[in-house]
């Protein structure tokens, strides 16, 4: 015998699974994958450069964006390479991305290059007013916004240091990038000051190894020398090299970066900027602009002191100084 169901049991029963199907089908539907492009403007064997990016997507995945899961992350590496940045830059604006934080002020200008709409966030800039990135730090107004590496007036402190660790210098070499826009300006903080030091400034080009190897050795001959590192991803590339030839030609020298062997380092921390720029990534994601987000300086400076480089030299770090210092390396 046939069982028969009631027209209102039939509807009912439509209607429920009219409305547990799309349900069901909402729950196995997969999550939008946001994109998100990274330019670095140093090799992928880089310390530095492996923390800063560890702790990018550590800190991107405290705020819920896991690469695979939700966010598919695209890194390249520009190796400090002018041609390298604008290829990969060129490759990471035809994947699509949203966004893309970049590293450097010429990981920025190469993706500028090929587009002018895409947001970006950057890390390790030094002046990003002058490089024309943005109107102003309080208020980008356009496409690009972050976290600053240095502010110039550091530059004095540097000469400071030296001073403190050589008081006979009464000359100094400062290298520097000349390609890098921020050279200059740093060059120009250290020379404001060079004149109440008593100090006599020489600047050092890192164009290549040749070219450095000569001037510091050129450098080396006359005496009450000491030497300045400014920051730019071409000095912390040849790093090895500089750290080697100041040690073998006996100067004191102040380094912007914390290099292997550098006999002291003040600068800022160069790996919380990472995790501060997924923030601004993770607020532009949800829909805010990098016009209205201001570029941030950083607030915390490290002085790291290397006494087995001193001890090389033949230096002897005043006591005063030691007792400031973040980091002693016996």
């Amino acid at each position: 015998m046939a069982i028969g169901i009631g027209r209102r049991q039939f509807i009912s029963a439509i209607g429920g699974a009219a409305v547990a199907w799309p349900l069901a089908a909402r729950a196995q539907q997969p999550r939008q994958m946001r994109r998100i492009g990274v330019l670095l403007n140093l090799s992928s064997d880089d310390p530095q450069a492996q923390k800063g990016v560890a702790a990018f997507l550590e800190a991107l995945q405290s705020m819920g964006w896991t690469d695979g899961r939700n966010a598919q992350i695209d890194i390249r590496w520009g190796s400090n390479d002018l041609d390298d940045q604008r290829k990969y830059a060129t490759e990471l604006v035809a994947l699509a991305p949203e966004i893309i934080l970049a590293s450097g002020t010429a990981s920025v200008t190469a993706i500028q290059h090929v587009t002018r709409a895409l947001p970006i966030v950057f890390v390790r800039v030094a002046d990003p007013v002058a490089a024309g990135f943005v109107d102003t730090l309080a208020r980008p107004g356009r496409n690009v916004t972050g976290f600053m590496l240095f502010e110039y007036s550091l530059g004095g402190k540097w000469l400071e240091l030296l001073r403190q660790i050589a008081p006979g210098v009464a000359r100094a070499a400062v290298i520097r990038d000349p390609a890098n826009p921020s050279g200059l300006g740093e060059f120009s903080a250290i020379q404001s000051v060079a004149s109440s030091f008593g100090v006599e400034l020489r600047s050092v080009d890192v164009r290549d190894a040749s070219e450095i190897e000569g001037a510091l050795a050129a450098f080396s001959r006359a005496p009450n020398g000491g030497v300045i590192v400014a920051s730019s991803a071409t000095s912390s590339t040849r790093g090895d090299l500089i750290v080697k030839l100041v040690e073998r030609y006996k100067l004191p020298a102040v380094y912007a970066d914390r290099l292997n062997g550098s006999l002291i380092s003040y600068g800022p921390d160069r790996i919380n900027p990472f995790r501060l720029a997924a923030g601004y990534v993770d607020r532009i994601l949800k829909g805010e602009r990098p016009a209205d987000l201001p570029v941030q300086a950083p607030t915390k400076y490290e002085l790291v002191i290397n006494l087995k480089t001193a001890k090389a030299i033949g230096l002897t770090i005043p006591s005063s100084l030691l007792a400031t210092a973040d980091e002693v390396i016996e």
